[in-house]
């Protein structure tokens, strides 16, 4: 039976380090690496400073642990999909919506990828985890492609990774500029008639675009 600690949280390391990440994950994301404060991540997990950095080492290792969990999480969701049962278009269209719920559901992560880009990725690259989780969306990608080239559904053989960035690029901006963008053209991107339109837009988008032959425009 797990031990209670003299804060009345049962003593269970796993859980008290998930339920600081969690917590970190919102600080992170909304006062930024710089203005996140320790003291209120601790005081909300009803832990100590001194617990989080000794699960943690530091803010930047909490900071790097939240940024490893938040691509983790959208991974693990990729994987779960098993598209290699699924036809090549169905398949690709499975992963482009799942990648749009994503980020729509969580702007946490939108926000945590944008502050990390201000700082020039420089965390990120002390990470083999995010490198190595970051490889099996690539691979899933190029085995679609691969399977729609041998079946006809796809001519275009495109690189995968910027097939991944042509998905990521506009799931990604929906989210991270959905004030300014809404507030220049006057449109609500949280609207549901448009976060449906835009869904399939997406989707359609990118199978047009493997459908179309090499050096050539996009079929229509």
């Amino acid at each position: 039976m797990a031990e209670r600690q003299g804060n009345g949280r049962k003593n269970d390391p796993q859980r008290t380090q998930e339920d600081i990440l969690a917590v970190a994950t919102e600080e992170f994301s909304t006062h930024g690496l710089a203005g996140a404060r320790v003291d209120a991540i601790a005081e909300r997990t009803r832990t100590s400073k001194r617990m989080i950095y000794y699960y943690f080492g530091s803010k930047e290792g909490l900071y790097l642990a939240v940024l490893e969990r938040s691509y983790r999480r959208i991974r693990t969701l990729e994987a779960d999909l098993e598209l290699a049962n699924l036809p090549p278009e169905k398949a690709l269209r499975t992963l482009i919506e799942t990648t749009f719920d994503h980020d729509e559901s969580n702007p946490d992560f939108v926000r945590l990828v944008s502050i990390e880009n201000i700082h020039h990725a420089a965390h990120m690259l002390r990470s083999e985890a995010i490198r190595e989780l970051n490889v099996s969306v690539i691979q899933m990608i190029e085995a679609i492609i691969a399977r729609g080239l041998a079946d006809g559904t796809f001519r275009r053989k495109a690189d995968p990774i910027d097939v991944h960035m042509l998905i990521s690029a506009f799931c990604f901006f929906r989210v991270s500029n959905r004030y300014t963008f809404g507030t220049i053209f006057r449109r609500d991107l949280s609207e549901k008639a448009t976060i449906e339109r835009h869904r399939s837009m997406i989707a359609d988008a990118v199978i047009s675009y493997l459908k179309s032959p090499e050096g050539g425009p996009a079929s229509t």
